[in-house]
C-alpha cells in the first residue's frame, strides 16, 4: 500500500502545475467518447473540472488511510447521485482521465504510474458506486425558500424547507445546492447553519462578491421566499465528538460562521460540562452579521463565550486583528477540540497557529471555501 500511495503522489507532481490543461483534455476526451454525457454538465464549464479533479486527487491522497478513503468515497458516491452518474459513465470517465494524465505528464509518465492510477480509479469507483447503491434517500431534495434576509450588498441568510422526504444531517456538515431556475446543473456547496430538526428546515449563510454571478450570486440577489431550489445529500466530517470530554474552541471567519453556529446550537441540547469558546472574525463590524444571534445564545448558556474581532475597523469596540492572531492571544488551546471554518487564507492561518500551539492534529476539524 505504501508503494501504491507513493506512485500516485509521485505521478501527480507531473501534472499538478498544469491542471487547466489536464482538465481541458479530460473533458474533450470525455465528450468525444460519449457526447450524451455533455447533457449532465452545465452550459458554462468553467470551474467544473477543478471540482472533479479535486475529488479524485483527494481520494488518491488518502488511499493509504483505508478508513478515510472508504468514508470519503462512499459519501462522494452518494453526493454524485445528483448528477445521474451510473457505472457506465464512471467507466468512460476513467478512460478519459488516464488519457488526460498521460498526455499532460508527457515523457515523465511510465507503466508503473499508469497501473497505479488504473487500480486507484477502480477502487474509487467501486466504493463510490457502493455508497450510492446503499443510500435509500433521493438523489436530491426539492426545497422551498421560506425566508431571505440580506446583510449588506453581498451577504444573505436564508432558510429552506426540504420537501417530500426527511433530510438528515449532522451539525457541521455541508450540502450541495442548485438553483435550477437561474443556473440549471450548476451545484455549489454550503454549510448548514442550524442543528438538525424535525421540521426539515435548513439555514444557509451565503456571501458573494459584488458583481459576481453563479450560484452564490443567484442565492443572494435573485432568490426570494417561495422559490424552489435543490439540495443534495449532506457531506463533511466537521462534526462534534460526543465522546470527548475536552472543552471546545470554534473559530469562524465571515460566513464560515454557518457550521460553527450549527455546532453551538447542537451543543445547547445536551452540553452541561464542556466550556465552548467561539471566536468570530470579519473585516468590519458591519460584516459581523451573526453576532447578535451568538450573543443571545451566550445569555442563555453560561458555558458559552463569544469573542468577536475585526481586522480592518479601528472604530470597532472589541478585538482588533486577524482572527487567527486573536485566537493565539487567548491560548493555549492544546487541551481543546478545535473547529475552524472560513476562507482558505483564514483557515490556513488558524491551522498554522494551532499547530504552533501544539494542538494534536486529531483534535482539529475544519471546513473551508476555496482550496487550502
Amino acid at each position: 500500500m505504501h508503494d501504491f500511495a507513493r506512485l500516485l503522489k509521485e505521478s501527480w507532481t507531473l501534472v499538478e502545475e498544469d491542471r487547466e490543461r489536464l482538465s481541458g483534455h479530460f473533458y474533450a476526451r470525455l465528450f468525444l467518447l460519449d457526447p450524451e454525457l455533455r447533457k449532465l454538465f452545465p452550459v458554462e464549464m468553467t470551474g467544473q473540472g477543478d471540482r472533479i479533479l479535486d475529488a479524485i486527487v483527494t481520494a488518491t491522497q488518502v488511499v493509504d488511510d483505508p478508513e478515510s478513503f472508504e468514508e470519503y468515497l462512499r459519501s462522494l458516491g452518494r453526493d454524485h447521485r445528483k448528477y445521474h452518474v451510473d457505472a457506465a459513465h464512471y467507466e468512460t470517465m476513467g478512460v478519459a482521465l488516464l488519457d488526460a494524465l498521460r498526455s499532460t505528464a508527457g515523457d515523465g509518465w511510465n507503466l508503473e504510474y499508469d497501473q497505479a492510477w488504473r487500480d486507484a480509479y477502480a477502487a474509487i469507483t467501486e466504493k463510490m458506486l457502493a455508497g450510492a447503491a446503499a443510500d435509500e434517500n433521493p438523489p436530491y431534495w426539492h426545497a422551498e425558500v421560506l425566508t431571505h434576509e440580506r446583510h449588506g450588498p453581498d451577504t444573505a441568510v436564508l432558510t429552506v424547507r426540504a420537501l417530500q422526504h426527511p433530510l438528515s444531517w449532522k451539525a457541521g456538515q455541508y450540502v450541495s445546492v442548485e438553483v435550477p431556475r437561474h443556473l440549471p446543473r450548476v451545484w455549489r456547496t454550503y454549510s448548514v447553519a442550524n442543528a438538525p430538526n424535525d421540521d426539515n428546515v435548513l439555514e444557509f449563510h451565503v456571501r458573494t462578491p459584488v458583481g459576481a454571478g453563479w450560484v452564490s450570486g443567484a442565492l443572494v440577489r435573485r432568490t426570494k421566499p417561495g422559490d424552489l431550489i435543490r439540495v443534495a445529500a449532506p457531506m463533511g466530517s466537521m462534526t462534534l465528538d460526543r465522546d470527548s470530554t475536552r472543552d471546545i474552541l470554534c473559530v469562524a471567519g465571515g460566513v464560515g460562521l454557518a457550521p460553527v453556529k450549527a455546532l453551538v446550537e447542537e451543543l445547547t441540547a445536551w452540553n452541561r460540562t464542556r466550556w465552548v469558546h467561539v471566536f468570530y472574525g470579519a473585516r468590519t463590524a458591519d460584516e459581523l452579521y451573526g453576532l447578535a444571534g451568538l450573543e443571545e445564545l451566550v445569555a442563555a448558556h453560561p458555558w458559552l463565550s463569544v469573542t468577536p474581532a475585526c481586522s480592518d475597523d479601528p472604530d470597532f469596540d472589541g478585538e482588533q486583528g486577524d482572527i487567527s492572531d486573536v485566537v493565539t492571544r487567548y491560548g493555549p488551546w492544546t487541551a481543546h477540540d478545535c473547529y475552524v471554518s472560513g476562507s482558505a487564507p483564514m483557515v490556513r492561518a488558524t491551522l498554522r497557529a494551532l499547530a504552533e500551539d501544539d494542538v494534536p492534529p486529531p483534535h482539529i476539524r475544519y471546513d473551508t471555501f476555496g482550496n487550502l
